[in-house]
């Protein structure tokens, strides 16, 4: 007989993991189950519920990353997707143990394609969604309207608490509202695009400021359709000036070649990094300090943050191994945060998920960070270089370290970011960190748990990175080594008592 399991949300995890467990135990097979959200329409098998999950449930061992894609893949819109997940599960339990490394597998590929697909939905949630200024009875609050393809609203919430804790704001969906008062989350039901302003008055400024960073040498009208796409930009001030930036774009190339600066080479020599503190040459963008000096982010840190990283976006003078990294990775925690760490660069998980330590390495820090009673949300974290920087090989991408110029490079962003934070103590993790802060190269291991003073007069308390305790052999030695660890963040923490 067949059972319907019936989940509160689209995007319940928990609910599904939960009611899968038990139907697993149950030994009810895919076909004999239909997955549906509370407050659906019945389904082919009408009302029957599921069994109850039994009081101990048989455990079997599921692969993480089974679990990790399934977390994210179940957020997708697509309406089979619940069932897809428990039709793996089921394989695996049944013996599939290594089902999720058949990469050719429909059933896998179709998971992998719709994990890819939510988390590029997230991607343009945090890029494309802008706030317009309201004033209400009880103060300023800033709106937002946005149109995700997938339910992402819930488990996106969070990034822009982190990007925006000091506004009290509003997102529309046509699905879901969340609201931020500046200490809680709510969700409700979704909205119209009628109920955002449609500007405010700091519209004149975003448009002047994507006009002060836009390229008319590097104007690929396909690509920016192609990241950008059209159901987006009536919700975004800036894109009012693309028509017209396109129409000047040939003659202001023609401009800057009569000057006698060429069109930017698209591919530049490795060597070459301009420091934000050098001269841009003839016929490079125009610098958005210009632009950025009429946005007065000085009274709301959280936004210039948003700025800084909006700066770098437009940067046309970009390391040339960026152009293989998908995006680049800015630091997230709150302003204020009493401790701010520094690593190296973004990983390979970083890279996809647009977020810094969340990789193998990034779960390491949070467990030492737990252990050392240090809450990982109570402080912000961030790294000297914004890409990652690899080597392509096969279908792996191999972490290839930063060299000094690739540091410097970085170095102003690093610096502002840290000040526009304003933590009581900086900690270093590892030698790159140590450099981009101090500018000088200084031994790890000898400077490791003293704290010295960064370029602009920050105190840095100097440790290792987490990636290596990832790199000792033998268990003993990771032990070991990783109490250490988490005695440096307990001595980092105390500086800030």
């Amino acid at each position: 007989m067949a059972v319907a399991a019936i989940l509160v949300g689209p995007a319940d995890f928990g609910g599904w993991r939960q009611a899968a467990r038990g139907l697993v135990a149950a030994g009810l097979r895919p076909d004999q189950v239909e997955w549906r959200v509370a407050g659906d329409s019945p389904g082919l098998f009408g009302e029957t519920p599921a069994p109850p999950p039994p009081a101990e449930p048989g455990r079997f061992t599921v692969p993480r990353a089974f679990m990790g894609l399934a977390e994210v893949a179940i957020r997708h819109s697509d309406p089979e997707r619940f069932a897809l997940l428990y039709g793996l599960l089921w394989r695996i339990h049944a013996g599939e143990a290594a089902l999720m490394q058949v990469s050719t597998d429909p059933a896998v590929a179709r998971l992998e394609a719709m994990a890819k697909a939510v988390r590029r939905d997230a991607h343009k949630m945090h890029a494309f969604l802008r706030f317009r200024q309201v004033e209400t009875e009880a103060g300023t609050r800033h709106v937002a309207w946005f149109e995700p393809d997938h339910h992402i609203e819930e488990a996106e919430a969070d990034f822009f608490v982190r990007r925006f804790a000091s506004l009290r704001w509003t997102i529309v969906t046509p699905r879901r509202t969340v609201g931020w008062d500046g200490e809680s989350l709510s969700f409700g039901p979704g909205g119209n695009r009628a109920e955002v302003p449609p500007d405010d008055a700091v519209e004149p400024l975003w448009r002047a400021y994507y006009a002060a960073i836009f390229n008319p040498a590097r104007v690929k009208p396909n690509a920016m359709r192609a990241e950008m796409p059209r159901k987006y930009w009536r919700n975004m001030p800036e894109t009012f000036e693309i028509p017209r930036l396109l129409a000047e774009a040939p003659q202001r190339v023609r401009e800057m070649v009569a000057r006698g600066g060429g069109a930017p080479n698209p591919q530049p020599q490795r060597a070459v990094h301009v420091p934000a503190q050098v001269p841009v040459k003839p016929g490079a963008a125009p610098r958005v300090e210009a632009a950025m000096d009429l946005l007065d982010t000085s009274k709301d840190p959280a936004l210039a943050l948003a700025d800084l990283r909006q700066e770098l976006l437009g940067r046309n003078d970009l390391p040339d191994w960026t152009t293989r990294a998908t995006q680049p990775v800015f630091g997230e925690g709150a302003v204020g945060a009493p401790l701010l760490f520094v690593g190296e660069q973004p990983g390979d998980e970083e890279d996809i998920q647009g977020r810094p330590f969340v990789g193998p390495a990034g779960r390491l820090f949070n467990r030492a960070m737990e252990a050392a009673g240090l809450p990982r949300d109570a402080a912000y974290v961030t790294n000297a270089v914004k890409h990652f920087k690899f080597t392509p090989t096969g279908k792996r991408r191999l972490h290839q370290s930063p060299d000094a110029g690739d540091i410097t490079y970085y170095r102003p962003f690093l610096l502002r970011e840290v000040g526009l934070v304003a933590p009581k103590l900086v900690v270093a993790l590892g030698a790159s960190a140590l450099q981009a802060l101090t500018g000088k190269k200084l031994p790890v291991m000898k400077t490791r748990g003293t704290t010295v003073t960064a370029l602009e007069g920050h105190p840095v308390f100097a440790t290792v990175h987490p990636s290596y305790l990832l790199r000792i052999p033998d268990q003993e030695g990771q032990a070991r080594e990783f109490s250490r660890f988490v005695e440096d963040l307990k001595a980092a923490g105390q500086q800030t008592a």
